[in-house]
């Protein structure tokens, strides 16, 4: 059975949104600084397509058999930066480009690197300070009190 032509017009549309968006376009090239700072750009990418097309009889056909079509598709897309994840020797964060979030859910995903450092950090503190409260609470060696 012959594809109908509104399947190649589709095909084709959507094989140019392919080419104009890939992974890329979202999280960007890693650019790195001299001090060994690593930034990272990410942007939201939105898309929209549509096509139709109709099967028509010519008006100069002498009979109904040679069916016409026409038909048309188009897309569009839309490229917003949204932050830059920047990674150093003292952790991640997120650098947002707009001033003020949106919503609750990007204020909480603006802050969770922050947050993961900030308990990181507490951890180990308190890893830190626990060994030292056993090395300090342990009998001397040379058998004299502490």
């Amino acid at each position: 059975m012959n594809e109908h032509p509104i399947q190649n017009l589709m095909t084709e549309t959507m094989e140019k949104i392919k080419k104009m968006v890939d992974v890329n376009t979202i999280i960007g090239t890693p650019i790195t600084t001299p001090d060994g700072t690593t930034v990272i750009p990410v942007s939201k990418v939105t898309f929209g397509f549509g096509s139709g097309g109709s099967d028509f009889v010519s008006r100069n056909a002498k009979d109904a058999s040679p069916v016409c079509f026409g038909g048309g598709g188009g897309a569009g897309v839309t490229v917003t930066p949204v932050c830059f994840l920047i990674i150093n020797s003292t952790g991640a964060n997120i650098l947002p480009i707009n001033a003020q979030a949106v919503t609750s859910v990007d204020r909480l995903i603006e802050m969770l690197p922050t947050a993961v450092n900030k308990v990181s950090a507490f951890v180990e503190n308190r890893k830190g300070a626990k060994e030292g409260a056993a090395e300090a609470s342990a009998p001397v060696a040379d058998g004299s009190e502490g």
